[in-house]
C-alpha cells in the first residue's frame, strides 16, 4: 500500500515537471525539448517584432482600402 502511494506521488511529480517544461516551451513558441529558461537572442526578438509589425501594417492598409 505504502509502496503504491510513493509510486503514485513520484509519478505525479515527474509528470508535473515534464508538463510544465513542455507548457512553457509551447507558450514561448519553442521546440518542446528546448531550454525554457533560455532567453531569445536580440536578433530573434527583432525578427519576431518586425514580423508582427509588418502583419499589423498590412491589415491596416487592407482595412483602409476596403473602407473607401
Amino acid at each position: 500500500m505504502l509502496h503504491n502511494l510513493k509510486t503514485l506521488i513520484t509519478g505525479l511529480i515527474i509528470g508535473l515537471v515534464i508538463g510544465l517544461w513542455f507548457g512553457v516551451n509551447i507558450g514561448k513558441d519553442q521546440d518542446l525539448f528546448a531550454n525554457p529558461f533560455k532567453d531569445k537572442s536580440i536578433q530573434e526578438k527583432l525578427l519576431d517584432s518586425g514580423g508582427e509589425l509588418l502583419e499589423k501594417s498590412g491589415k491596416a492598409i487592407k482595412d483602409k482600402v476596403n473602407s473607401n
